[in-house]
């Protein structure tokens, strides 16, 4: 059994952090539109600001796409220590019947220190073909692939490389990466056993699928700040945080400036000194150790360096040495700004009901065949929320409430960006009139970073409904789909 850990609680100013600073960080993310969805910042081992982005709330888990890959490399470093491997071992001893003629030669060469530093020689990623591969042995798959650099030379951000690590581990040990970590990391830490998405053979993903709430994402931060020690006991041998978190391999010449600073065991080095565990879309875990604190973030945005720009700019100058004076009524405004933290609204452009709304309202819509794979849907206008109910192609129907001046919380499959189709996931939503004949839907898939505006113009022969994801690994363009009524 789980049992919940809370880090300690504090006043900002009491850890040397002026109140106004955090509210400057907050106001800067909003400002620069950033698409931030929640933040915990802890200083000397004490919460001092926390905040969740309605419809967002602490007690949900969120995709932490790459942020997977230092948790992988914890696992790692943990077996290490037990003794099941080393950083020079052969990535071909631990998988002897997959040897052939065939691989390449600088495979022979490549090591347990490669796949943690990318630096494994490949010109591209090598998850691409793992997943896509029609056998559905990654693992052979991997192997098979040409290494064009001598291992340790090259560096190519690889989530190919980390599962390999998860295979290497699950052959030694017989178990998954959360089977593993369970014990020896989130038990003591009281994190609840997370979801870590596996492949079809089984085999956890390691660079990515791990799901985590805030707070778990900063106590991990505030583990590997305290130099792998937690509560008095040794969880991560010492050695291993410093071996981890320092640079291995130079990523020099990306435009970024924090993706350029160096690469170490599945942590990325950023300016000032500190390093990061990071996910696409924006999520965080960083640590600052020369200034003793963590901050632990998720998001939905393409401009991840916008959002470390706005932490050195806003938030990294407010951290001095010694605490502060108390200031009860900054420090009262920042507690108020935090609690009523509220991804946008679709604006009201005018009253909620359009001329047309009462006439369309609950008529259904048959669609032409479609990528979407929508057959028909409704629009329901009541007083307060509209209720749009959809059927797919397969007769399954959907049903997500929008609220005119709030987020409704409901759960759906639809469009959503998961490779598992009988899951669902949690999504709030809201609506409004564009104008007199267009109706915006906002869908915000609240576990995960992604949000779907759906947009559907009543005012032609045809109702034509088009659908824009706001963050997308492939082709986020909207799809457009026609219908009539019926």
């Amino acid at each position: 059994m789980i049992h919940a850990i809370e880090l300690p609680r504090s006043t900002p100013e009491a850890q040397g952090i002026a109140s106004s600073a955090i509210q400057s960080f907050v106001d800067a993310l909003e400002e620069k539109k950033l698409g931030v969805h929640s933040l915990i910042l802890v200083r000397n081992g004490s919460i001092v600001a926390d905040g969740w982005w309605k419809p967002y709330a602490s007690h949900l888990p969120h995709m932490m796409f790459s942020v997977s890959k230092s948790f992988a490399s914890t696992a790692i470093g943990l077996a290490i220590a037990e003794g099941r491997l080393s950083l020079d071992d052969r990535v071909l001893s631990f998988f002897p019947s997959y040897v052939t003629p065939e691989i390449s030669e600088n495979m022979d060469e490549l090591r347990v220190r490669h796949l943690l530093s990318m630096s494994t020689g490949h010109a591209e990623d090598t998850f691409g073909p793992m997943a896509t591969s029609p056998d559905e042995d990654w693992v052979r798959t991997f192997l098979s692939l040409p290494i064009t650099y001598p291992p340790g030379t090259h560096f190519l951000y690889n989530t190919g490389a980390t599962f390999m690590l998860s295979a290497i581990l699950q052959s030694l040990t017989g178990q998954t990466l959360v089977e593993y970590l369970q014990p020896r990391l989130f038990e003591p830490l009281g994190i609840e056993t997370p979801v870590w998405e596996a492949n079809p053979s089984g085999i956890s993903l390691g660079g990515t699928g791990l799901r985590l709430r805030t707070s778990d994402l900063a106590k991990f931060g505030q583990l590997y700040l305290q130099r792998g020690v937690w509560n008095g006991q040794r969880i991560v041998p010492e050695e291993w945080i410093e071996d981890a978190t320092s640079v291995h391999i130079s990523n020099a010449g990306n435009s970024n400036p924090d993706w350029s600073q160096g690469y170490g065991f599945q942590f990325w080095r950023c300016r000032h000194n500190l390093y990061r565990g990071d996910g696409a879309f924006g999520q965080f875990c960083i640590v600052f150790p020369e200034q003793n604190a963590v901050l632990a973030m998720t998001s939905g945005t393409y401009d991840m360096q916008g959002i470390l720009n706005a932490v050195w700019e806003h938030l990294l100058p407010g951290i001095k040495t010694e605490a502060l004076p108390e200031n009860a009524q900054e420090t009262e405004a920042l507690k108020e700004r935090l609690a009523h933290l509220m991804l946008p609204l679709l604006p009201q452009t005018q009253e909620v009901e359009s001329s047309i709304s009462a006439r369309i309202s609950k008529r259904t819509i048959q669609f032409e065949p479609n990528k979407l794979h929508i057959s028909e849907a409704s629009f329901a206008f009541e007083a307060d929320e509209c209720i749009f109910t959809m059927r797919d192609d397969q007769g399954a129907e959907h049903v997500v409430r929008c609220g005119y001046t709030d987020w409704l919380p409901g759960e759906s499959v639809v469009w959503k960006r998961h490779p598992s189709p009988s899951e669902t996931f949690r999504v709030a939503a809201c609506g409004a009139w564009a104008d007199d004949h267009t109706f915006v839907m906002n869908w915000q898939y609240i576990e995960t970073p992604f949000r779907y505006t759906i947009t559907t113009d009543f005012g032609g022969d045809e109702v034509v409904l088009s659908v824009q994801v706001d963050v997308s690994f492939g082709d986020d363009r909207a799809e457009q789909v026609h219908g009539r009524f019926v």
